[in-house]
């Protein structure tokens, strides 16, 4: 018996790992071009406001037509971002001028979790553009935001790490994720935030426009871009 366990114990440690099959993802908005909103709310953090927005604005550069980037804001008083940038957002919700939005973006800022959760005009404003949008996009505790909007609701997400236990707490009846950079489900995109905030990007982009795009904007901002680098979940 003893030599039959550990005849048994060699094999499995002779036995190779299994190599889990590359990631492919096939483009689906090929010669598209999306208009990408971004919320601003003072508090906002400049590190999930600025590494999405950098990368969506560079892909003008490596397709035709690619996505254009804005602002949008309550009102079109200056923002203040929790580390002290001001800044002036390109429209406000009631712009008359406001462009149709195709992809949502929700940065985290400082009262995610609190105060902005009773914000109404922010949340129903967020609810009506987000369910509209093709895409929707939250980095860090920007989860909160749409979780609070209903855009969440029935779907797979993630936010930053150590506020986990919070949104499972604030809403119980999500699916929540940790120790991912993001998740995807349908048209929903959460993101870890931090420097994280940069794969979901690059990632929409590689689902957008492919992996050819996607490596050419990373190359312009020292990222080598490989979608089988990061952790993430996508649920089909």
């Amino acid at each position: 018996m003893r030599i039959w366990v550990l005849c048994f114990l060699i094999l499995i440690a002779c036995t190779p790992p299994q190599e889990k099959a590359p990631i492919t993802i096939e483009p689906v908005a090929e010669g598209e071009s999306f208009n990408a909103a971004f919320l601003m709310i003072d508090g906002i953090y400049n590190s999930e406001l600025m590494a999405p927005f950098d990368i969506f604005q560079h892909t003008i550069f490596h397709t035709d037509r690619g996505i254009k980037v804005f602002t949008v804001a309550e009102t079109m008083d200056t923002v203040t971002s929790f580390e002290g940038l001001r800044l002036l957002p390109d429209y406000a919700f009631d712009s008359g001028d406001l462009p149709e939005i195709d992809i949502l973006v929700v940065p985290s800022a400082e009262h995610n979790m609190d105060s902005d959760l009773e914000n109404e005009t922010l949340i129903n404003w967020v609810a009506e553009i987000g369910d509209k949008a093709d895409y929707v996009m939250s980095l860090c505790d920007g989860a909160f935001i749409l979780a609070k909007a209903g855009l969440v609701d029935g779907k797979e997400s993630t936010t930053f790490p150590s506020d986990i236990a919070r949104y499972r707490e604030t809403f119980p009846s999500l699916n929540v994720h940790e120790g991912v950079s993001f998740v995807h489900h349908d048209n929903l995109l959460t993101s870890a935030g931090g420097a994280k905030s940069y794969d979901v990007a690059l990632y929409l982009v590689h689902h957008l426009y492919g992996d050819e795009v996607a490596k050419g904007v990373g190359r312009g901002l020292v990222i080598d871009w490989d979608v089988n680098d990061y952790a993430f979940v996508r649920v089909e």
